[in-house]
């Protein structure tokens, strides 16, 4: 099984980042053959600062590699790095109705939260879809907000192969249980609402946004409600199978204090993070050895991208000058 993700560099990653795809993506590698591509073009619709960018997207290389990622098992790759994306999604534009486009709810949310209508911002579908078919993926890693454009990438793919023949095979979505992770202010975390904890960050300021997520006003002499605590919610990602269910007890209980969750939730953090940040260091020493992680990971996808970008122009019939 081929599996394909991306991730933008849109801004520092967090444990949202890590717990709704990129522990997932981590754990694959062992499993599959995976391709993982950090998503530069995509992010061009809210980043348009050129060095922004470009440092955002060696910090997410440098945090997949930090966490584990093997660039021996799994292809780590700039999306820039494939220019037979860009040109597939010109393509499945010429046989995918506007209809598809204006139905897409992330479209719709990201306008409600005051983002500009870029056609980028209209046409993402389309180049998500793109970034799935053209390496023929079998399974798309994804938390439940993402099923949609799964969902669309399926109709664009059988789109093509009725009005041509049968190119793209059929991606399906894969699941992970840490859809949504809540952030320090209940919302779903998330860079555009500046509520994340860092995977990386300070030690002292991550431990200070920890001990300020939102929590009710029940009293420590009360019982709570483990399944409406965001605290709770992280402490089950973080926490093995066992300490969590003693947690969920203590919660039940009277004489339990959010601030000891709190307190508990912080030390998870660095002992797991902060365990990684000398494998950071290490890794943002050696500049060149990134970029080789890059450009192998590249050539690896491009090659499959490449053969499948042939059979898209013989099925619809572009010709273009043999070099």
């Amino acid at each position: 099984m081929r599996v394909l993700s991306g991730i933008q560099p849109s801004g520092t990653l967090h444990l949202g980042n890590y717990y709704g795809a990129m522990k997932q993506h981590i754990e694959l590698q062992h499993e599959h053959e995976c391709f993982y591509f950090i998503a530069n073009y995509h992010t061009l619709t809210t980043v348009q600062d050129p060095g922004r960018l470009r440092k955002l997207t060696a910090d997410v290389a440098l945090d997949y590699l930090a966490m584990g990622l093997d660039p021996n098992r799994a292809a780590l790759f700039r999306q820039s790095d494939i220019p037979e994306v860009a040109e597939l999604t010109w393509i499945l534009s010429t046989v995918t109705g506007k209809g598809l486009l204006e139905r897409a709810t992330s479209y719709k949310d990201k306008i409600a939260k005051g983002l500009t209508p870029s056609m980028g911002l209209f046409s993402y579908p389309l180049l998500m879809a793109s970034d799935i078919l053209i390496y023929r993926s079998d399974l798309v890693p994804v938390g439940k907000d993402q099923v949609q454009h799964i969902e669309m990438t399926q109709d664009m793919a059988g789109y093509f192969n009725n009005t041509f023949r049968e190119v793209f095979v059929r991606p399906e979505p894969r699941l992970n249980e840490a859809a949504i992770v809540p952030g320090v202010d209940g919302q779903k975390m998330s860079k555009s609402y500046h509520n994340t904890i860092d995977l990386f960050g300070d030690p002292q300021e991550m431990r200070k946004r920890i001990m300020r997520i939102k929590t009710d006003s029940t009293p420590v002499d009360q019982p709570k409600n483990p399944a409406a605590c965001n605290v709770f919610a992280l402490l089950k990602l973080m926490t093995p199978p066992g300490e969590a269910a003693e947690w969920e007890q203590r919660y039940r209980k009277p004489g339990m204090g959010y601030g000891e969750a709190k307190k508990r939730l912080a030390e998870l953090y660095e002992e797991f993070f902060g365990a990684r940040r000398a494998a950071r260091a290490d890794w943002a020493a050696r500049p060149d050895d990134v970029e080789d992680v890059l450009r192998a990971g590249a050539k690896r996808a491009r090659a499959v991208a490449q053969e499948v970008m042939a059979d898209v122009r013989d099925a619809c019939g572009i010709v273009v000058a043999q070099t």
